[in-house]
């Protein structure tokens, strides 16, 4: 009996922005740390039509940021595949192409946006931790009711890459062949390391900085905004590298906003400051989201100075801005320096916080620390080593967060694995910026297995045409 399915979350304002998703809701699940929920949505959109077999399945997993439309983040890498020759990966008129949105995400699988069934109320912070491989169970159970037998490719980037080698345990129905036949992980590491893992730690430590955070209780009219920002800006930078901040931003000075106010992320206050002494308090909180400009701070000269029995020195009622050479009592003109690196952090950050939850970023974060395939299997390189499947292991030679070095490692323990180096200054991003040469790679990858030959040169079904990019929120990892 298939699952409820829905289109609609009204309770999670986020699950729209995957236009035309479907929700199955799975009756009960239980997760490895052995809780148990009722009612579990679980998103997902499908192109392209299942044949007979069920075989022909192409499973896209999404990254941390992403929802499942693939359409919207992976366009480049969508059109017609080819058994010879230069070709695209994802091909709805050979595949069956799905992709299920994990446990955790805002945008419509169970989360701290989602309603608990027992409570009427929004799971919250209250949201049992999920793991990389309670999805894929989860996902498994879904996949099932579609009818799905095997999967002929797994391909996933980055968090997604977790959940392409986590699927090579997986059996098909009967239990006696992989439900999985092949898998491409990319920049994605078998098990989290400490370096990762201490990243996202310092991201849940600025969203829990936020006053607003309020142990994860917050209202969705007043998010931790500010911490939110912190913690999109630390991942950006863990995205790129230091060579392609520097070719893209260098010193180079954002020209002065022809507004009144700042935007985009930056401080909206107004840009004429009373005094000297209001200037300096500007310029030192430029950047800051919300300044105080409505209660009069004590004069600049009173701060840090006292008098010889401790107690502040008394402001002599004016003061001189060395610096614009003005008395403090002078009306200037304020007008703060941004440099254009600080303003893209302020950008994709502001651009984020209108997509993403704080606690679904704390639930996806905790996810990725914990993955780790050998977990509960036994010694993590024998594990690996039990891989059979063909994998190709794709790696962005500049990826600072998941470096060259570790993945290497990994492709050199996969007894059936190839592995592909794409040369890019772009980092982590190299993902989406490469995109090129990641088809490339995949495409001869698949060329060369015989189980994917077959599914190629079988008639395809007609789709609707393929238009540009329609160009959303999602705009980076």
């Amino acid at each position: 009996m298939p699952f409820e399915r829905r289109t609609t979350q009204p309770e999670n304002p986020f699950a729209s922005l995957a236009p035309n998703q479907t929700i199955a809701l799975v009756p009960e699940f239980t997760f490895e740390s052995g809780h148990t929920i009722r009612d579990v949505p679980v998103a997902y959109k499908t192109w392209g039509v299942l044949n007979e077999d069920g075989d022909n399945c192409m499973m896209i997993c999404h990254p941390l940021s992403r929802s499942v439309d693939v359409e919207d983040w992976w366009m480049n890498l969508m059109g017609a595949c080819t058994l010879e020759g230069e070709g695209k990966v994802i091909d709805e008129t050979k595949f069956y192409i799905v992709s299920l949105n994990c446990m955790g995400s805002p945008y419509g699988s169970a989360s701290p946006l989602t309603t608990n069934p027992d409570t009427g109320a929004r799971y919250g912070p209250e949201f049992p931790l999920s793991t990389i491989r309670d999805d894929c169970r989860l996902h498994k159970m879904v996949l099932d009711k579609l009818g799905v037998k095997s999967v002929a490719i797994c391909i996933g980037a980055s968090m997604a890459g977790m959940h392409a080698f986590e699927w090579t345990f997986f059996s098909d129905t009967q239990g006696t062949s992989p439900f999985v036949k092949s898998i491409v992980p990319i920049s994605a590491p078998a098990k989290s390391s400490a370096w990762s893992m201490s990243w996202t730690e310092a991201q849940r430590q600025a969203i829990f900085a936020d006053p607003k955070y309020l142990d994860g209780y917050y209202p969705l009219t007043a998010p931790p905004l500010q911490g939110m920002t912190a913690a999109r800006m630390t991942a950006m930078l863990t995205y790129r590298t230091r060579d392609s901040y520097e070719r893209r931003f260098g010193r180079d000075i954002m020209p002065p906003s022809s507004s009144p106010t700042a935007t985009s992320g930056q401080s909206s206050i107004p840009t004429i400051a009373s005094t000297a002494s209001e200037i300096h308090r500007r310029n030192h909180n430029e950047g800051r989201r919300h300044q105080n400009t409505s209660a009069a701070p004590p004069p600049s000269s009173t701060i840090g100075v006292l008098t010889p029995d401790g107690n502040p020195k008394p402001s002599s009622g004016t003061t001189t801005n060395n610096n614009l050479n003005t008395p403090a009592n002078t009306t200037s003109a304020y007008q703060s320096q941004v440099y254009s690196a600080h303003s893209y952090l302020r950008y994709q950050a502001a651009k984020f916080n209108e997509r993403f939850d704080a606690n679904c970023y704390i639930a996806l974060s905790r996810k990725m620390d914990a993955h780790d395939v050998s977990y509960n299997r036994g010694p993590y390189e024998d594990v690996v080593r039990s891989i059979k499947q063909p994998v190709l292991v794709i790696e962005i030679d500049s990826d600072v967060l998941y470096t060259s070095k570790e993945i290497k490692a990994l492709s050199d323990l996969l007894p059936n694995g190839e592995h592909f180096t794409v040369k890019s200054d772009e980092g982590h991003d190299g993902v989406l910026l490469e995109y090129e040469k990641i088809n490339d790679a995949i495409v001869a990858f698949m060329q060369r297995q015989d189980h994917i030959r077959e599914l190629v040169r079988r008639e395809g079904v007609a789709v609707p045409e393929k238009k540009t990019s329609r160009g959303s929120l999602f705009a980076s990892w």
